[in-house]
């Protein structure tokens, strides 16, 4: 598996928004507490805030509860994965801020292309795409439109006030609709 350090994907992250992204898909596992790489992290998101770039991340599969300084920062969209029922996956792992700014997507099943054949996989990982894509779906049906109300169609679409650690489901088709309501 690739790896790099908090401090190296912080790079990655300005480096990408610097050449042009306007979206931004991360599914990363950072291992072990780095002061220095938590703060560059804050930063880079920070400034991907600043330059309207949208950010969305694989909250884990850990099962655990809680945030980490990627699924923490509340710029950031967080996403779990969702069943074929519907339900959130055991794996996930949840939170405040994932369930107050974050969403669900399908993470089980998933099929893909893989180097020379399609790929089923599960997962937040899996399911991240997903969202990444709906970002991308509404950008490129209302151009002008700015990163804050872009995310803010995607993740408040249907649930506007959430207090819960499970986020709901991404709701493409509701997102659309907000954005088709705040243009006329």
């Amino acid at each position: 598996m690739p790896s790099a350090s908090a401090e190296e994907l912080a790079d990655a992250i300005v480096d990408v928004i610097q050449a042009g992204a306007r979206v931004i898909n991360l599914s990363v596992a950072l291992q072990g507490p780095s002061p220095r790489g938590g703060r560059g992290l804050q930063e880079a998101l920070d400034f991907a805030l600043r330059r309207g770039v949208v950010v969305v991340a694989a909250a884990g599969n850990q099962s655990a509860v809680g945030s980490s300084a990627i699924t923490g920062h509340p710029w950031v969209i967080p996403v779990i994965a969702y069943d074929l029922r519907g339900r959130p996956m055991h794996l996930s792992n949840l939170g405040a801020s994932i369930g107050r700014c974050g969403l669900g997507a399908p993470g089980e099943a998933v099929t893909s292309l893989g180097v020379t054949n399609p790929l089923t996989m599960g997962g937040t990982s899996a399911a991240t795409p997903f969202v990444t894509g709906a970002v991308a779906l509404l950008w490129s049906e209302f151009p002008g439109a700015i990163a804050a109300k872009v995310k803010s169609a995607v993740t408040q679409a249907g649930t506007p006030r959430r207090n819960t650690i499970v986020p709901p489901l991404l709701n493409a088709g509701a997102s659309y609709q907000t954005m088709s309501e705040a243009r006329s």
